[in-house]
């Protein structure tokens, strides 16, 4: 057990970043799919709706969780949210061409077939979160929660 423990505090943050990560991954999945198909939204409209819930969600499990960031200031704590949403708002633009490319251009939309939870809107949107996640997290370890240098 102490080596597990051990494993862990070697790889917390990742460990940490991956548990929020499908969290938020989950929540923006079924948000999008009950935007779309219980709603009828067009799925870049979902997309948009889904992911300034999941920003927010994720910055404070992000902050908190994840990184532990600790804000002297209020005017401290709002640069590290804006500088989030725009590191947010980069990954967005490449959600949202992966979506309109894939739903709009290749015909992969959910309505081309529905497989209960699984079309292929969902589908495009699922590649879309993979790498999403993987520059998520860089650019929230390399410039929105970095550690201040040592001086």
């Amino acid at each position: 057990m102490k080596k597990l423990f051990a494993l862990y505090k070697k790889f917390q943050e990742i460990i940490d970043y991956l548990f929020w990560g499908v969290a938020a991954f989950v929540l923006s999945m079924i948000l999008f799919w009950v935007f779309v198909n219980k709603l009828g939204w067009i799925e870049w409209i979902a997309n948009i709706i889904d992911w300034i819930i999941v920003v927010i969600f994720a910055f404070f499990t992000n902050k908190f969780f994840v990184f532990r960031s600790k804000s002297s200031s209020l005017i401290d704590f709002c640069k590290e949210f804006i500088s989030f949403t725009v590191a947010r708002l980069a990954t967005l633009g490449l959600e949202e061409v992966i979506i309109i490319v894939g739903c709009n251009i290749f015909g992969f939309n959910s309505q081309s077939y529905h497989l209960s939870f699984i079309d292929d809107g969902t589908i495009v949107k699922l590649f879309a979160q993979v790498l999403v996640i993987i520059t998520n997290y860089v650019l929230s370890k390399l410039i929105v929660f970095r550690k201040p240098k040592n001086k």
